[in-house]
């Protein structure tokens, strides 16, 4: 890895700041508001205890230039790992790219803010990095804890929107970036303040993780047992399956022909819509919400990929029982963007191009994990499809085939895969209830209006 180049003045180059202010909402501002503080609080022109630095994208047309050890922060890094800190990215450039353009190696910790197209994405450098241009980045003084001014950051998405001007993309521009103004506590309460906050984000992201291993460990025996027949394969070359005996047991010693291909002796093959049920949602436009009763949220493909209700349509709470979604329901999308997942969003309406799949014969994991292995093919077959929004047939789902174990496999995956399915959906519930105690403190801590003693890193009382 190069060295860190000396942070000096920051290089952004550019028009002078802003002489006008534009008021966030709890502790960021374009310009000093005039606002009174908390307590002990000041509000303080960013660039007086951090270094604002631009971002550049070295030519693409040099092949010379990418492919190096140098992470380089692109949009995509931004928007999938907003508030985390990143330990790498997707692309890297090479020294000699960074020689040969604008471009900086920032040191750790430093805090980048996504300021064009998407903006008001908040990521920091977990190690030394560069950015493209679609970032302005900070390099905290002595007086600026970084994890604060991320929270900051985070808290003030709507103000951000509004700091940005544009017709074609909208874009915060130097002035306005360099007239930035903080409302600063003293440094140790920003660390508390950090500290509390920090708790919620590790154990969410420490949850996060925990469910993409349990995700990966489950599709991958699945994969083996019930797609690719390892037990039976090992059987059939005399080698040992790597089970205990009693499961080993389970499994024939040879395959079979079926419409599905060969499967294991005394399997059958059958059809997806055989052995789940597939409930098409409802036009739930049919059920609008009325005030004085109770509604429900209405779960649409986006909520589907993003894992939760939040900002989604109203419907009324009278939809029939069945179209009802609760945490564990296993939800797969159509048509557009076709997604299966395991839902833990709460209790949501079921919206047409949405399926909520359920079986009386296997239990969810199974079901789930027959959806998945199937998507790869639905996601061609809806690409193939010559309209502005693809999508498959039921009939495309009784063309599908899957292999249907005795129930003494089932039985045996089922004390494998059952409990850590239900750990998976416990976790990702677990994480939603942090997300959103998470979001409630947050504009309270960075506003002052709750405060945390700096010794105790607790928050212990309300500002009236």
């Amino acid at each position: 890895m190069p060295a860190t180049k000396t942070i000096g003045t920051g290089r952004t180059g550019g028009r002078d700041a802003t002489t006008g202010v534009i008021a966030g909402r709890y502790a960021l501002s374009v310009g000093n508001p005039g606002t009174q503080p908390p307590t002990g609080w000041r509000w303080t022109p960013l660039a007086e205890v951090a270094n604002l630095e631009s971002g550049h994208t070295p030519s693409r047309r040099v092949h010379e230039y990418w492919d190096g050890d140098v992470p380089w922060i692109g949009i995509r890094d931004a928007t999938s790992n907003h508030g985390r800190t990143l330990m790498d990215t997707e692309q890297h450039v090479t020294q000699l790219g960074l020689d040969n353009s604008s471009a900086r190696l920032l040191p750790e910790n430093t805090v980048c803010l996504s300021r064009t197209a998407s903006v008001g994405y908040v990521v920091v450098m977990g190690r030394p990095m560069a950015t493209s241009q679609d970032f302005v980045n900070w390099v905290c003084g002595p007086e600026l804890d970084h994890s604060f001014l991320k929270y900051v950051l985070v808290s003030e998405t709507e103000a951000l929107w509004r700091f940005a001007s544009g017709t074609t993309h909208q874009t915060i521009y130097y002035p306005e970036a360099k007239a930035f103004h903080v409302c600063l506590p003293p440094l140790p309460e920003q660390r508390a303040i950090a500290s509390v906050l920090g708790a919620l984000d590790d154990k969410i992201d420490l949850n996060r993780r925990m469910c993409q291993k349990l995700e990966e460990m489950a599709r991958a025996l699945f994969k083996s047992w019930f797609v690719d027949f390892d037990p039976v394969r090992a059987k059939m070359e005399g080698r040992d399956p790597g089970l205990p005996k009693e499961i080993a047991d389970l499994f024939p010693s040879r395959l079979v022909d079926s419409e599905l291909g060969p499967i294991p002796e005394g399997w059958s093959a059958e059809s997806l819509d055989d052995v789940a049920d597939f409930l098409n949602g409802l036009a739930l436009q049919k059920y609008p919400p009325q005030a004085e009763f109770a509604t429900l949220p209405v779960l649409k493909i986006a909520q589907l990929k993003r894992g939760d209700t939040s900002g989604a349509d109203r419907c009324s709470a009278e939809v029939p029982a069945p179209y009802r979604v609760v945490d564990g329901d296993v939800i797969f999308s159509w048509s557009g963007s076709l997604e299966v997942a395991l839902w833990t969003g709460g209790v949501a309406a079921l919206n047409q191009h949405l399926f909520k799949v359920t079986s009386d014969r296997f239990p969810r994991w199974c079901v789930y994990q027959w959806v998945c292995q199937h998507l790869p093919e639905f996601r061609q077959i809806a690409a193939d499809k010559a309209t502005t929004m693809g999508h498959i047939q039921r009939r495309h789902l009784s063309a599908a085939r899957v292999a249907v174990p005795p129930d003494a496999v089932r039985r045996s995956a089922d004390s494998i895969l059952g409990p850590m399915t239900d750990r998976l959906l416990a976790a990702r519930s677990e994480s939603r209830n942090l997300v959103a105690l998470r979001d409630t403190l947050l504009p309270k801590l960075i506003s002052g209006e709750v405060r945390v003693p700096a010794s105790l890193g607790i928050v212990v009382g309300i500002k009236s």
